[in-house]
């Protein structure tokens, strides 16, 4: 059995993102519908900028499917960037104009300056556009074919956004507090960040290990989600606040249900996050993230001209106001990606069949 991996290409202004997924099994059914209402997902939210009204997302795969079927090789799927009409005189792989649409006023809380010092750009473009979170839509691809493959195991993945700038996220007002505050932000020139919570129910016992640091399942979850453009912090469970409780209130007592055909072991409390040692433990899988205010200002923050040399304005590239929402979709698919991963890791199985049966057998 191959390790499961992916990898993607592509600039937010260039022509497409594409996506590679090698060590996926044969024999899923793919409904390419769902990817792509993923992708609807992830273009919504409140906060969301001009680019969501140009763009149509939607994907086209190109290796690996017959029939819509996994056959066991390298999946590959490209989704075309509408705005690149608009910018193929300035991000094209063959000839172009890099005169213009330059970038030297390098944004604070971006990767321009930090990626023209490590790769000597000039122009902080050659940066900016891959380190743009237009990447996740391909990320959010690879997730929704993940996600077909954790439903096939009877695991479902969701998400729920806790906060947007410190606004609690209320589903009876249907978060009116938070449409004000980003309308505020919005006149402002301003941005919001939030905090998301992401689970995975069904999940069962063992996926990880406490033998080395590298196979700890938190090493690989946690992993995926902070790599998500903007999240700066990451937990399980009951994360930052373990810091303020005693042990007799942190751990999660364990017990014995012995109504099934088989016992099993559970707990009343979920503080673990259904991660003990290294391993998920049976529970529901909860993760916490941190999302930043897009470092994207209309009105930008001091800065340094890295051309000049000379005290600026920031660069002011279109933007979103959020993207909360979009954030909590995209870390689904990370925890999708990485589950199926350490899933597939113990299962092995080339076909969905055997992956299933395997599974099933599972204590």
């Amino acid at each position: 059995m191959t390790k499961l991996r992916y990898m993607t290409a592509g600039e937010s202004h260039g022509k497409m993102l594409t996506a590679i997924i090698d060590g996926f099994p044969a024999g899923l059914k793919i409904d390419i519908a769902g990817v792509n209402a993923e992708l609807t997902r992830r273009q919504g939210g409140a906060g969301r900028g001009g680019r969501m009204r140009i763009e149509s997302d939607e994907v086209c795969f190109t290796a690996g499917l017959r029939n819509s079927v996994t056959t066991g090789n390298p999946i590959a799927f490209y989704i075309s960037n509408n705005d690149h009409a608009a910018w193929q005189n300035y991000m094209d792989c063959g000839s172009c104009d890099t005169t213009r649409r330059k970038v030297t006023a390098v944004r604070p809380g971006h990767a321009d300056l930090s990626g023209c010092l490590k790769y000597n750009h000039k122009d902080a473009r050659n940066v900016l556009e891959r380190a743009s979170a237009r990447e996740t839509a391909a990320r959010a691809a690879v997730g929704a074919v993940c996600k077909q493959l954790l439903s096939a195991l009877g695991i479902e993945v969701y998400s729920k956004v806790v906060s947007v700038g410190g606004i609690p996220f209320l589903p009876p007002d249907g978060g009116a507090e938070i449409s004000a505050a980003v309308s505020a932000a919005r006149v402002n020139g301003d941005t919001l960040g939030g905090k998301i919570s992401v689970y995975a129910r069904n999940v069962k016992a063992g996926f990880g290990s406490h033998t080395q640091y590298d196979k700890k399942a938190e090493y690989l979850l946690m992993g995926c989600i902070g790599s998500i453009q903007g999240v700066k912090s990451v937990s399980v469970g009951l994360g930052e606040g373990y810091g303020a409780v005693l042990g007799s209130a942190a751990h999660d007592g364990i017990y014995l249900d012995n109504s099934g055909a088989k016992p099993r072991f559970y707990r009343k409390t979920n503080n673990a996050g259904g991660i003990e040692g290294g391993m998920t433990n049976g529970e529901e899988l909860v993760i916490n993230l941190t999302m930043k205010p897009i470092p994207t200002l209309m009105k930008p923050l001091d800065t340094v001209d890295i051309e000049t040399l000379k005290p600026a304005a920031a660069a002011a590239e279109r933007s979103d106001v959020s993207a909360v929402e979009a954030c909590a979709v995209v870390a689904e698919a990370a925890l999708a990606y990485a589950l199926a991963e350490l899933i597939l890791e113990r299962t092995g199985g080339d076909y969905m069949e055997e992956i299933i049966t395997r599974y099933r057998d599972l204590p």
